[in-house]
């Protein structure tokens, strides 16, 4: 028999954290335990790390904690959701994030970055710790999809210590543990209030602005890299959120997010073919970079595979929150920023 993922409610008040004491948090917590040596993860090294620093509730040390991110399109056919494959296998003690929930409830576009206080109140009801080290992973079926954005939304609201598991479908084949079945109660926490980071957020006016300015004299050359299929992009596939226009922004470059994916086991790719996929897409990594696609989902796959080939500068490298159900719905057709292929070819 299968339960609900069951949490206990909240009745503390949420602490606010300034910068200051975010870095005396972040630098005990290193200090503790260390950690891993890169962002993304291998099963093996996840399952070593469990073993040393279980997600247990009456620990006050810092702990490893795996966090289910699993997601599907609204159009998938299988119709498959996120936490029915969470309850069907994962890994042991592991918490699941609602990417349809944590988000900003009063805006008009999905998965749009939540207040920093709805944040922490999120992370308080999963029971996790300022000091934590957070593992983000996928499903066995998509192996990498919307773990990268869960990850670069703690990152954003100054989580210490997160990173990405790559992948759980490995993980499963590998033979590691698993758990399926009735979901554990969670016991809450008290997570404090964090500020975000806006260096790392594009908004509308800032991409609007980058289109207006392609190809035009003196522009500051920053890079639009979009997740989207080629059909999407191109225009001549439609979006899977009904009434939405497809197409892309002027002067921006497609790389599908599986791209950046190995075809057969769906992890991220050598760090050495990444770079090469980015300088075969001619990008340039000494200009900026904002990353989109739909809703500001797989655009995370590319900040990832970004990050881990060390092509550009993290300073200088955003996602579009809004994305492309965003653009579609707010540009002007006066402004002509949204072309097709067909177009192009005319």
């Amino acid at each position: 028999m299968v339960s609900l993922f069951i949490l206990r409610p909240l009745r503390v008040s949420l602490p606010r954290c300034g910068s200051q004491q975010l870095r005396q948090s972040t630098a005990k917590a290193a200090g503790m335990r260390r950690s891993f040596s890169s962002y993304l993860v291998t099963p093996q090294e996840l399952a070593e790390a469990l073993k040393k620093a279980p997600p247990s509730p009456i620990s006050s040390e810092p702990r490893v904690i795996p966090l289910c991110a699993s997601w599907f399109l609204p159009n998938d056919p299988e119709g498959r959701t996120g936490i029915d494959v969470f309850r069907e296998k994962r890994i042991p003690k592991a918490r699941f994030f609602d990417l349809d929930k944590v988000i900003d409830k009063h805006s008009e576009y999905p998965h749009m970055l939540p207040n920093p206080k709805s944040f922490a109140a999120a992370m308080s009801e999963l029971g996790i710790r300022h000091e934590d080290t957070v593992v983000v992973y996928d499903s066995k079926e998509l192996g990498i999809f919307s773990a990268p954005r869960v990850g670069w939304t703690l990152k954003t609201f100054g989580h210490p210590r997160v990173h990405v598991l790559n992948n759980f479908r490995l993980w499963v084949e590998q033979g590691l543990p698993t758990e399926s079945g009735n979901v554990w109660t969670v016991e809450c926490g008290t997570y404090p209030i964090p500020e975000m980071d806006e260096a790392k957020v594009a908004h509308f006016e800032d991409v609007r602005e980058v289109a207006l300015d392609y190809n035009k004299e003196g522009a500051e050359g920053v890079q639009i890299l979009d997740a989207r299929s080629y059909g999407r992009w191109s225009g001549k596939d439609p979006e899977p959120r009904p009434g939405l226009s497809s197409g892309h922004m002027p002067g921006s470059i497609n790389i599908p997010f599986d791209t950046v994916l190995d075809p057969k086991t769906k992890a991220f790719l050598p760090a050495d073919k990444l770079k090469r996929v980015f300088k075969e897409k001619g990008v340039d990594p000494t200009k900026p970079i904002i990353s989109t696609c739909g809703t500001g989902v797989t655009a995370c796959v590319l900040e990832t595979a970004l990050n881990e080939a060390q092509y550009g500068s993290p300073e200088t490298r955003k996602i579009y929150d809004g994305s492309w159900t965003e653009w579609a719905q707010r540009v002007k057709p006066s402004d002509s920023l949204i072309r097709t292929v067909e177009q192009q070819s005319e």
